[in-house]
């Protein structure tokens, strides 16, 4: 399942907090992103024909809940970019950043103590 980056900033909103309303999504980040009423409820009418989220009524509104894990979203989303960018392999990703300065103190740490986990 494709989704865009600002579906993305939908399904964020409802991994943080679930179910929400459609107010309640617009008023979370509507403003933040510049969008209207309208550029919302229309993200989130996508999101359900994709069935990446759920409409569960509730009187008179709709509550809605996230179908597609988080964890399944962020995997398949990281596959996806070492398969383009990176044929695939996870290594030249890390070299790519540590050549580019983008590593801190705190990176280099959680990454040896990663590989040191894995060799055991």
């Amino acid at each position: 399942m494709k989704i865009s980056s600002a579906e993305s900033v939908i399904m964020e909103a409802l991994w943080r907090k679930q179910p929400l309303t459609s107010e309640a999504i617009i008023a979370e980040v509507g403003e933040p992103n510049g969008w209207t009423e309208g550029t919302v409820k229309q993200l989130i009418s996508r999101l359900l024909k994709k069935k990446a989220i759920a409409a569960q009524p509730d009187g008179r509104r709709y509550l809605y809940s996230p179908l597609l894990a988080r964890r399944d979203y962020v995997q398949a989303e990281s596959q996806g970019l070492l398969d383009r960018l990176f044929d695939g392999r996870l290594a030249p990703l890390v070299t790519q950043f540590s050549e580019g300065g983008k590593l801190s103190d705190e990176d280099v740490a959680e990454l040896k103590a990663l590989v040191e986990r894995i060799s055991r």
